[in-house]
Parts: C-alpha cells; sequence; structure tokens
C-alpha cells in the first residue's frame, strides 16, 4: 500500500513538474538558436527558393535534438553521484548564460538584419543537405550550446524529468527552423528590418539573465541541502 502511494506521489510530482522542464528547454533553446548566423541565413534562402526547404528544416531539427539527447544522457553520467560538480557546471552554465546575455543585449544597441541571399544556381537535395550538414556540425558553438551547456542543464533535472527537457529543446529547434524555413517569405521582410532584431536580442538577453540567476538559484540551494 506505501509502495503504490509512493508510485502515485512520484507520478504526480512528475505530472506537476514536467511543464515547467519542458518550457526550460524550450526558453533556453530558443535563446540560444535564435541568432544572427550562417545556418539561420542558410535554411531562410531554401525557404525563399523553396528548395528542399522539408528536408533541410528536418535535418536541422533533428541534429540538434541528436546532439542535445547525447549531452544531456552523456553529462547524466559524467555527473552521476558527484554534487559538486553538478553545482560546479550550474555556475560556469549561468556564467556563460549571463555572458551570452550581454551579448545579445549589446547587439540590441547596433542596428543589424539577417539577409539571406536569394541568387545563385538551384541547389540538389543532396548538395542542400551537404551545406545544412556542413552549417550545422562544423560551427564549434553548437557542440557548446548543445552537448555541453543543455546537456550539463538538462542532466541535472531529475531523471524522470530530462525527457521533457529534452522534449522541449528539440520542439524548439523545429518551431524556429520550421518558422524559418516555410515562413520564409513572410518573414524575410521582417528579418531584415534592423529594428526586429533589436527587439529580439533585447528579449533573449533579458531571458538569458533570469536563466542564469535560476541555475544560480539551483547550484546555492543544492549546496545548502
Amino acid at each position: 500500500m506505501a509502495a503504490g502511494k509512493l508510485r502515485g506521489m512520484n507520478l504526480l510530482d512528475t505530472a506537476a513538474l514536467a511543464p515547467p522542464v519542458f518550457m526550460q528547454g524550450l526558453v533556453l533553446c530558443l535563446g540560444l538558436i535564435v541568432a544572427i548566423g550562417a545556418q539561420n541565413a542558410f535554411v531562410l534562402r531554401q525557404g525563399l527558393r523553396r528548395e528542399h526547404v522539408g528536408s533541410v528544416v528536418l535535418f536541422c531539427a533533428l541534429a540538434d535534438a541528436v546532439l542535445i539527447t547525447a549531452g544531456v544522457l552523456g553529462m547524466a553520467q559524467a555527473l552521476g553521484e558527484r554534487p559538486g560538480l553538478a553545482r560546479a557546471l550550474a555556475l560556469v552554465g549561468a556564467l556563460f548564460l549571463a555572458v551570452y546575455g550581454g551579448r545579445a543585449l549589446r547587439r540590441a544597441r547596433h542596428a543589424s538584419g539577417l539577409q539571406a541571399a536569394g541568387g545563385g544556381a538551384r541547389l540538389g537535395r543532396g548538395a542542400a543537405l551537404a551545406q545544412a550538414v556542413a552549417f550545422t556540425l562544423l560551427n564549434p558553438h553548437v557542440y557548446l550550446d548543445t552537448v555541453l551547456l543543455m546537456g550539463s542543464i538538462g542532466a541535472q533535472q531529475p531523471q524522470a524529468l530530462r525527457g521533457w527537457f529534452v522534449a522541449g529543446a528539440s520542439c524548439a529547434s523545429l518551431l524556429w527552423f520550421g518558422l524559418l524555413g516555410f515562413g520564409a517569405r513572410w518573414l524575410a521582410p521582417w528579418f531584415a528590418r534592423p529594428r526586429a532584431w533589436q527587439a529580439l536580442d533585447a528579449l533573449i538577453g533579458v531571458t538569458m539573465f533570469v536563466l542564469a540567476a535560476l541555475l544560480v538559484r539551483h547550484a546555492f540551494a543544492g549546496m545548502n541541502g
């Protein structure tokens, strides 16, 4: 009877905590991938040209999901029963997010826009995917962001909630690249306006500082516990 109650409480706790953990993964991933960069410009370009949009969007989203999952599982195994290392990584992650947020706020002070070149010869599916692979996997920041940063944060979630963190982050990636690719003709004029990116960078900067503060609180709560 007691075991049944305990399992019920665990299920109730998981159900209650799953939505905020899902949102944490979603917001963190969006904050990291929504930026002026080569990969985003390439996806936007493919959307404007209507060339293999589904394949490119699916690859970019799946690549992020695989890297985030590998990061969370790998970091969870590495952390194991090392609370000191987990706290240290939480503080390092908070510092990284604070620096990232500061850079986003600085970008918000300077006008710039995302331009997607529309010229050039038509790409075959294989060539388009090869470029997507290069823009995604040859960027060293993707491993810092998805594997190390998101992996270390996701690995500190309770085991039952790690899947929700990964799901939120993966949904964010699919949502963003889907908007870029399939909404390119509607989004391109908006992304070309510097004011739009200034507002977006300001929002990202504030969000990163909030997440950094939550990580610091988590780290010190672990010390007190």
